[in-house]
């Protein structure tokens, strides 16, 4: 029997690749005969660096870059199979995680160390990015990117400035040097899982700010500061990207590259996928393990589990989905292709016992699903 193995990351447990490797494990104590294709997946977000390095036998490299509140770090980026497609992480410089509860601050953070790593992979000769702009920490529009890149922003005093959602509304010029021009011929793909604009009661502030450790007077502000920004941008370098679907992500990280990068915005997932030629396996496959840590409404919108689904029904494949926990909502993907939802807590038990026991009950949860469909399903051949 073949069986493809294609889940997400289990946040704060598990990588992608960890969760295949422990899928692989249950089947195997129960048809150790079983021909396995294991496709590491991620959405955007978290693990899509690995899941494409991993897919295309690409190379990560680790190099000195700058944090949200610019203090030295080391960040990682992948160079895929083909030598000269990036993958940039915007949580590898520029992420939340990286900063303690008290520091988090969108009026202070902005995203200058990812543009340091795209910097990087531009010299190593790669001409093609994707940015995934998971887990920022920064409402910035991009712009500390586009300071690293060569676009130099200045107030109405002439003094240059690394742009923070602070000071945004402060820039009353922006001017392209000569080395930005280099970036003329490169490509340049953000995964993006929202189509929430960069402004109004979706938009990026409104909606992520606080997450970053914005209070409400800061949101407030920080629209204002994204307002004045937009309108700069459409006077002075003709593009309005203020009602572009997906522009809100990030801190409005897809509305600065798209303004001066022309890059295009697109599902995480179906990057991912694309990459990964997951459609083929899914075709060759006789049945389908998926995942992530949770499964909840919002799976349906850009989630791996709902991706996979999906092409699997096109081929009507049997779909098992496992989670850590499987919240209130999740049968709407039943009509999308899902088989069965597994939650992988088989008794009570804390958060920080489920995440530390993920491994042995990924395991115990694939085993016992292999041993009923044996049972059940003769005519599947187990």
């Amino acid at each position: 029997m073949n069986i493809l193995l294609a889940p997400d990351s289990f946040k704060d447990s598990l990588t992608a690749t960890e969760v295949c490797d422990h899928m692989r494990k249950g089947i195997l104590k129960v048809n150790p005969d079983a021909t396995i294709v294991s496709l590491p997946m991620a959405d955007g977000g978290e693990g899509t660096l690995d899941a494409l390095t991993v897919a295309t036998k690409g190379k990560i490299f680790v190099s000195p870059t700058f944090d949200s509140l610019m203090r030295p770090i080391e960040g990682k980026y992948a160079i895929l199979g083909d030598g000269e497609t990036a993958v940039i992480e915007l949580a590898q410089a520029s992420g939340l995680e990286l900063l303690n509860p008290e520091e988090r601050n969108p009026m202070l953070t902005n995203t200058f160390g990812t543009g340091i790593l795209i910097l990087e992979a531009f010299n190593r000769g790669c001409r093609k990015f994707n940015i995934c702009i998971g887990g920022s920490a920064t409402h910035d529009v991009g712009t500390g990117i586009l300071a690293a890149l060569g676009i130099q922003f200045y107030d109405k005093s002439g003094n240059d400035l690394i742009p923070t959602g602070g000071n945004l509304g402060t820039i009353n010029r922006v001017e392209q040097s000569y080395d930005f021009d280099k970036f003329s011929n490169c490509e340049f793909q953000i995964a993006c899982d929202v189509t929430n604009p960069l402004l109004g009661v979706n938009g990026a502030a409104e909606v992520f700010s606080r997450q970053k450790g914005a209070t409400e007077a800061q949101v407030l502000a920080l629209e204002g500061n994204t307002k004045s920004f937009s309108i700069l941008l459409k006077n002075q370098i003709g593009r309005d990207v203020s009602t572009l679907a997906g522009a809100g992500a990030a801190g409005g990280v897809g509305a600065g590259l798209c303004a001066f990068m022309d890059a295009k915005l697109e599902s995480g997932f179906e990057i991912v996928a694309r990459t990964t030629e997951l459609e083929k396996a899914i075709r060759n496959a006789d049945l389908i393990f998926t995942g992530e840590g949770k499964v909840d409404f919002q799976t349906q919108f850009g989630k791996t589990p709902f991706g996979v689904a999906q092409l699997a029904k096109k081929y009507e494949k049997l779909v098992f989905c496992l989670a850590g926990s499987v919240e209130e909502g999740a049968d709407a993907l039943y009509e999308h292709g899902v088989t069965a939802f597994y939650s992988i807590v088989n008794q009570p038990m804390s958060l920080e016992e489920a995440i530390k026991r993920a491994p042995e009950l990924i395991e115990q949860t694939v085993e016992n699903i292999m041993r009923s469909i044996r049972s059940q399903f003769e005519n599947l051949s187990i």
